[in-house]
């Protein structure tokens, strides 16, 4: 006879606490609104393929995250487990908000001409479970950030969260950047566009060291690099927040208004009036992140 000497090899609270009730009900909801807007509602050009990938890809990871602490199978990964589903829920969060407002607003109206009924009535579903599924990711966000004297993993600080935001927000930049936006027209533009790229790939790196664990085995105290940069980052998104518009939107060097004639869509204005605003949007977001990391120790084991 075969005795456990490590206790039962499943892990029951995966799948009924308040926090695996949520992972049970985005992989209902993510599985559902994929597959409704795949049978019938349908999907089109860059913006349905973003929403069915986001989709797909929080319903894989939702279903890996649930086998593996099910099954206890995330003790074998080289990872902090703690950082990568805090980390993964906001990110989640973020993308799944993102596509529930993009679906509906590209894909959903409410006549039947041209696209049928039964087509509108399937988007119109694709869309109330999209936006379900954004509410349990929250839902999941709220129930795993730290609480006030609690030890827990970064990614689920107020700080580790905002990494996840800041991280996002210079995607949106990025994407309006590449879309027509002539930043390259002036140097000081391009300054910006440097800030934004390393500011980015600076969060990412505090969140894949997060993630992987290994902050305590580098050879400098990397909480305070950490307050460091992000006290850089401040300074160097305000030094954007003032130089992009100037150079956008001042008569000199751009435009104050959007031109009469511009193309909807790929109109340069628009793209330098979206970085203009996220520019402000991430800012404040390194600023909030500043104040709360003075306030936080990092714990890469959990």
């Amino acid at each position: 006879m075969m005795e456990s000497a490590g206790g039962p090899y499943l892990n029951t609270a995966a799948v009924t606490s308040p926090v695996g009730i949520a992972r049970l009900l985005q992989m209902t909801f993510g599985c559902t609104t994929f597959s409704l807007v795949a049978h019938q509602g349908g999907f089109s050009a860059a913006y349905g393929t973003f929403c069915m990938f986001v989709w797909t890809f929080c319903f894989a990871i939702t279903v890996f995250i649930i086998t593996c602490e099910f099954t206890h199978l995330h003790s074998c990964l080289r990872i902090s487990w703690g950082n990568f589903t805090a980390a993964f829920a906001m990110l989640a969060t973020l993308m799944s908000v993102t596509a529930a407002v993009i679906y509906p607003l590209y894909f959903v109206q409410l006549g039947c001409y041209p696209i049928g009924c039964e087509v509108r009535d399937f988007r119109i579903a694709a869309s109330v479970f999209a936006g379900l599924l954004f509410i349990a990711y929250a839902v999941e966000v709220f129930l795993t950030r730290a609480k006030p004297g609690q030890v827990t993993s970064y990614m689920a600080t107020v700080s580790g969260l905002l990494k996840i935001v800041q991280a996002f927000v210079a995607c949106i930049i990025f994407g309006a950047l590449v879309n027509d936006s002539q930043y390259s027209k002036y140097v000081a533009t391009q300054w910006c566009v440097a800030v934004f790229s390393f500011c980015f790939v600076m969060t990412v790196v505090v969140v894949a060291f997060s993630v992987t664990g290994k902050t305590a085995t580098l050879w400098f105290p990397f909480e305070r690099s950490v307050v460091v940069y992000t006290f850089v980052a401040v300074l160097l998104y305000v030094s954007a927040a003032v130089i992009w518009p100037v150079f956008c939107f001042d008569s000199k060097y751009g435009s104050p208004q959007r031109p009469a004639l511009c193309a909807k869509g790929r109109c340069p204005w628009d793209s330098q009036l979206v970085i203009a605003i996220f520019t402000y949007v991430n800012l404040l977001l390194y600023v909030m992140d500043l104040a709360y990391s003075q306030r936080i120790r990092f714990v890469s084991h959990l």
